[in-house]
């Protein structure tokens, strides 16, 4: 009987360990499941790196000559600002919608999940989601993926790693910043500035209840489109604030009243256009990719919106007015259509044309445009490799160098064709006048107002190539990486260039010889308003001021009596000096002029090179942009007569010798007179025509003995630019 009932018991037991030895298992298999869940999502949160919760791209801001908000650059559309930069509303108001037991909590609102669980089995729907403001920042600031189980176990994950990481102020400051609530808002103090016209910290109840209840559905509620939603959400807020006991029943019901009424402020977006392209390439060469895609950086150009406006308008509506010529026989921008296909066209089949403004002083940008419409064509002409034939255009630099080595404006140059071998280096090369006539005998001064091909080359042979080639490439006129060709052709401006480079260039003449760089770019500030870069403001001496000088007095009269003199007929009445530019066959046609305040450069051409128009010459074609660029800058860029930076001397010269005329030279007439340089007012007596030195004759400094045999050498040169041997 003991046997049977000891081996009842030890049934009875053995059932016992059986009915709760499987419960004791599962449940260790469950904790062992818990844990090893729980160990690889945690190892998987480990692979984030934390730095990036806090990286927000925000954008660029970018800034006119005058401090304003001129356009933004790069990043999302937000304005990041510090948590006591918020009104206390907003604050209350998004803790109570989206995390009440915010400071209670490690991450995960264990209560929140439950009750939302509870809710959602109840409704038979996932209504309700349960995810604190640790997990939302988690899921938006890093690349967790979808809203799966497994995503959203990897965000608790996340979450907990930020709550150890960060305090609880920051958690919430970088949330309130990178939250998105619509209409390309992201953070509250966009939100703020695009719905109500006001700052963050002006946010009242009402519009601070409002805000908190877009971050759900921002799209669907918006207070613009939709302001009936907005309020319910708004009001859905309030409540809860109450429920909360945050602010009174009483002070809900008043912001309850409160008509959803949004006055936006318009944010400044980003304007697509050739100067905001050039911003970007320079910013390209100043920073890194990392610095500008972070965005938040504050970027100062130098560009004039009046002038970069007025130079736009001043292009269209000169290329307009050529489209509607008689003589024009290619296809016009009215009638372009893009490629259907949405590639773009790699070059317009209509007239382009491209503008730079300078301001002198500084070399600062004040306006670019590098074509006529930059959402049809990117492609920035102003700009390398945006290179063209220069022509003419670049004369006064030969005139500039020769009358540094001794030439002098009224020197007597041969306007006649140039004979086959007679310029150096050049074989049977003769290059013709554009208007195919010849001249004879001229003052040297005319062939640069009246831009003769002939009388250049001469003064170029007198300059020497060699001179001419290393101020060009000096200058940084030149689209070859080895600078322009070795050639006498370049005398005439047989080369390529960018039309900022020779607007640049032109800039010298103002300025007394002095190149200062161009630059669109003067000071870059971090997020901090902390300076990390400044224009360097290079000034370097390029050129004679003397000799730059005596070419301004003459690119004066291009504007009175020359090329360009038609600028009158378009209604420019200002002190300025200034080129003309056409290449061969009419294919390119340029102006380039300066006050004393602007340096201004115009291009008119198409991509693919073509005849404009027949005889379509630079002052046709590009002179009336500038003159009506010029006309509306001077308003805020006065200009006023050119001053010589030197002493100017008064003298009486030979016209064949160079030299300080003598009474021979009044007997042959020969001599004149010229207010000249004190410095290239010569200091011998012609020796050509012999005589007494003229009585009239400038007083110059005693004459080196070196200097005796230079009139024979002038003589010898002159022969040459006769056209003699």
């Amino acid at each position: 009987m003991q046997f049977f009932a000891r081996l009842q018991r030890s049934k009875k037991s053995g059932s016992a360990l059986f009915r709760y030895g499987w419960k004791v298992t599962l449940l260790i298999f469950l904790a062992a499941a818990g844990f090893a869940v729980f160990l690889f999502y945690g190892t998987w949160a480990q692979t984030f790196d934390m730095k990036n919760v806090g990286v927000m791209p925000e954008r660029n801001t970018v800034y006119d000559v005058d401090g304003k908000i001129y356009s933004r650059l790069a990043g999302a559309n937000r304005l990041i600002v510090s948590l006591n930069e918020v009104s206390p509303y907003f604050i209350e108001a998004v803790l109570a919608r989206e995390d009440s037991r915010f400071y209670e909590h490690k991450g995960i609102d264990w209560r929140g999940i439950l009750r939302a669980s509870i809710r959602d089995i109840m409704s038979g729907s996932a209504k309700e989601g349960a995810s604190s403001i640790t997990q939302q920042l988690a899921r938006n600031s890093l690349p967790l993926g979808g809203r799966t189980l497994s995503r959203k176990l990897l965000e608790a994950m996340v979450a907990l790693r930020i709550e150890r990481q960060f305090t609880k102020q920051q958690i919430l400051e970088l949330y309130v910043n990178r939250i998105y609530f619509g209409n390309g808002c992201y953070g509250v103090e966009t939100a703020s500035q695009a719905y109500f016209g006001k700052s963050a910290s002006q946010l009242n109840l009402s519009e601070a209840a409002l805000l908190a209840g877009l971050i759900r559905s921002p799209n669907r509620f918006s207070p613009l489109k939709n302001p009936g939603g907005a309020a319910i959400q708004r009001n859905e807020v309030l409540d809860r604030l109450v429920a909360l006991k945050k602010i009174t029943p009483a002070q809900a019901e008043e912001a309850k009243r409160a008509k959803v009424a949004t006055h936006p402020k318009r944010m400044p977006q980003i304007q697509e256009n050739y100067a905001m392209d050039a911003v970007q390439r320079a910013l390209n060469l100043i920073l890194t990719q990392d610095q500008i895609d972070n965005g938040g950086l504050f970027i100062y150009t130098t560009l004039d919106p009046a002038v970069q406006n007025s130079a736009q308008d001043a292009l269209e509506t000169q290329l307009t007015k050529i489209e509607h010529r008689s003589n024009f026989h290619h296809p016009v921008k009215a009638n372009y259509k893009p490629p259907e296909n949405g590639e773009p066209d790699s070059a317009m089949p209509y007239l382009e044309g491209a503008t730079v403004v300078i301001d002198n002083a500084s070399g600062g940008i004040r306006a670019l445009v590098g074509g006529r419409d930059y959402a049809q064509s990117k492609f920035n002409r102003a700009l390398a490799p945006a290179n063209r034939q220069v022509g003419s255009a670049f004369k006064p630099f030969v005139y500039t160098i020769a009358f540094s080595h001794g030439l002098l404006p009224g020197a007597a140059i041969s306007d006649g064709p140039i004979r086959p071998g007679e310029i150096e280096g050049a074989g049977n090369w003769s290059p013709a006048n554009s208007d195919g006539t010849y001249g004879g005998i001229m003052p040297c001064s005319y062939g640069l107002i009246h831009s003769r091909n002939t009388m250049s080359v001469r003064v170029g042979q007198f300059a020497g190539l060699d001179a001419v080639q290393k101020v060009a490439n000096d200058l940084g006129i030149s689209s070859r990486s080895g600078g322009i060709p070795h050639g006498p052709a370049i005398y005439i401006g047989s080369f390529e260039t960018d039309l900022k480079d020779l607007t640049a260039a032109y800039s010298i003449f103002p300025n007394a010889g002095v190149r200062k760089q161009a630059y669109i770019i003067e000071r870059i500030d971090d997020q901090q308003h902390k300076p990390i870069y400044r224009a360097a403001h290079i000034s370097v001496p390029a050129l004679d001021p003397s000799a730059a000088w005596m070419t301004s007095q003459l690119m004066e009269e291009v504007l009175t009596e020359g090329t360009a003199a038609s600028a009158r007929e378009l209604g420019f009445r200002l002190p300025a000096a200034g080129k003309t530019g056409t290449t061969n066959d009419y294919k390119d046609a340029w102006f380039v002029g300066y006050t004393s305040t602007l340096t201004c450069g115009v291009w008119v051409g198409f991509d693919q090179p073509a005849t404009i128009i027949p005889h379509g010459y630079g002052a046709a074609l590009a002179l009336p942009v500038w003159t009506q660029v010029m006309n509306k800058a001077s308003r805020h860029y006065p200009a006023e007569v050119f001053q010589p930076t030197m002493p100017i001397q008064h003298a009486t010269v030979c016209s064949i010798s160079n030299q300080l005329a003598t009474t021979g030279c009044m007997e042959e007439g020969t001599a004149y007179d010229i207010d000249l340089p004190a410095d290239k007012v010569p200091t011998a007596a012609c020796q050509v025509h012999g005589g007494q030195p003229w009585p009239f004759a400038g007083q110059a400094p005693a004459l080196p003995q070196r200097a005796l045999s230079l009139p024979g050498r002038f003589f010898k040169s002159f022969r040459k630019l006769f056209g003699g041997r």
